[in-house]
């Protein structure tokens, strides 16, 4: 769910599809705006076949501070979802703990940003809320989303994470019409 909201900030006019086009599309767009994506897990074990975080059993972490040593450019990971158990927040905490690294709070609301010191520098996080539909609870018990949806009928937990990955991805843009600073 994450290529629908970043369409929408970007205007990218994405296909959906598994063809080669669709395929260069993410690439170019990537590579343009200097981003990379991965998973912080590199395999696990499912008891049932499902996307859910919490299924994820025997987590084997991908190297991620490898991969920060060999781009030393890299000063901010983005973590799509939150401290819950399995959660990339929680599995970056616990991926760090191995290390002796920590992550020290620097921001407590969401979305939540956190530091640590890693190889002569500061590695900046934010954790944004989930783009899978799996949030949109979470999403719906926030005081921002309720006042926002009275005040709107038609305000939507997509348009709540367009608006929050909104100011993450383009922290110098005005907001659009209709949408406040939070």
């Amino acid at each position: 769910m994450l290529w629908p909201v970043l369409d929408e900030i970007f205007h990218l006019g994405l296909r959906y599809d598994n063809s080669p086009e669709a395929v260069q599309q993410r690439q170019d767009f990537l590579i343009r705006e200097k981003l990379g994506i991965c998973d912080i897990v590199e395999s696990c074990r499912r008891e049932r076949l499902d996307a859910s975080d919490l299924g994820m059993q025997e987590i084997k972490f991908r190297d991620l501070l490898g991969q920060l040593r060999l781009h030393p450019t890299i000063d901010t990971l983005l973590l799509m979802g939150g401290n819950t158990k399995n959660g990339p927040e929680f599995l970056l905490r616990r991926y760090l703990k191995g290390y002796d690294l920590k992550l020290r709070c620097q921001r407590s609301e969401v979305p939540r940003e956190h530091q640590f010191p890693y190889a002569g520098r500061v590695i900046s996080t934010v954790s944004l809320t989930s783009p899978s539909n799996a949030a949109n609870r979470a999403i719906g018990s926030t005081a921002l989303y309720k006042r926002r949806k009275n005040e709107d009928s038609s305000y939507t937990t997509g348009t709540f994470r367009v608006e929050q990955y909104r100011k993450v991805f383009c922290p110098d843009a005005s907001p659009p019409e209709g949408e406040e600073e939070q």
